[in-house]
């Protein structure tokens, strides 16, 4: 692709995608159709209405240099700094995880959950990221109040312009710390989490927790290994460093007949469920495939 010649919308979605294409990307056009959106400002229907319509130079020159890192594997939604979920557009940066199809069916299986209840109820994210899973259980279900955790400052500054961009700030509070750590009772964010009631106590408790493991990170595919943070990853040797302090700590902040959804590896489920019948403190354990029938999801509801 020159900028010395006239391109119309169309010429370059098939340029780039045949190039997308022969360097190996996955969803060439796809790809394609979001970095022209990006560069254009519109709408990817937009495109295909203005399938005519000539590129300036300027902007010629900002889609070059993108295609280019496309082609190097670097992920599109860290090039937009844009990524679709659950119907939302969120802000993503390199200091968030790229929120995946699969945990829609973890936010799914939460918005269910929460319907069956009466009265407000309070939930807690954790390892929440960009703040995906939060924003989108409150758009979808407005009696909740949410408190999201993540270890990672500067993902947290990415989930509160997510959460204001929804107007959320009054019903999603965000807090910095280790699982949970943050609400444990005794600490002075107590003081942001009084509106829920216990501060320890959730009716539900939600997490997209790192469950790869150290071999499985090695094999990852480049857009991932290479440019997605390890820390939102990787999780020891099996996978399951995580998920098992997680286990271990969360019936103390559950009330009686709450929830615990968390999503997993695709080989994880029976260490998963085995962790969760040794706690001796759920009633009904459940471990969901996602549709491609992996496993995916672990659903446990206190006694």
């Amino acid at each position: 692709m020159t900028t010395t010649e006239s391109w119309t919308i169309q010429k370059l979605l098939n340029w780039v995608t045949e190039y997308l294409k022969n360097k190996g990307i996955d969803s060439p056009r796809l790809s394609a159709e979001l970095l022209l959106s990006y560069v254009l400002g519109l709408k990817r229907i937009e495109l295909y209405t203005q399938f005519n319509k000539i590129v300036e130079q300027e902007q010629l020159t900002q889609l070059r240099e993108l295609v280019k890192c496309a082609a190097g594997h670097e992920p599109i939604a860290y090039l937009t700094g844009k990524k679709e979920f659950y119907s939302l557009e969120l802000e993503i940066t390199k200091d968030c995880l790229i929120p995946r199809p699969e945990t829609e069916l973890l936010v799914e299986r939460a918005i269910e959950f929460l319907r069956t209840r009466g009265g407000e109820q309070s939930v807690c994210d954790l390892c929440t990221g960009c703040g995906c899973i939060a924003v989108s259980i409150a758009r979808n279900f407005a009696d909740c109040r949410i408190v999201a955790t993540d270890i990672s400052d500067a993902a947290l500054e990415v989930a509160a312009r997510n959460v204001k961009q929804y107007g959320l700030d009054n019903r999603v509070k965000l807090l910095q710390g280790d699982l949970f750590e943050p609400i444990i009772a005794g600490l002075p964010v107590q003081r942001s989490v009084s509106e829920v009631g216990d501060p320890a106590k959730f009716d539900l408790i939600v997490c997209n927790p790192p469950y790869v493991s150290e071999p499985e990170f090695e094999k990852l595919a480049k857009n991932v290994r290479d440019f997605e943070p390890r820390q939102a990853l990787a999780a020891g040797v099996d996978g399951l460093d995580i998920i098992k302090r997680l286990i271990a700590n969360a019936n103390q902040h559950l009330k009686p007949a709450a929830a615990l959804m968390l999503e997993i590896g695709n080989e994880q489920g029976e260490a998963v469920r085995r962790m969760l019948e040794d706690t001796g403190r759920f009633d009904t354990i459940k471990i969901e495939k996602d549709y491609q029938k992996l496993d995916r999801l672990a659903i446990a509801v206190t006694k």
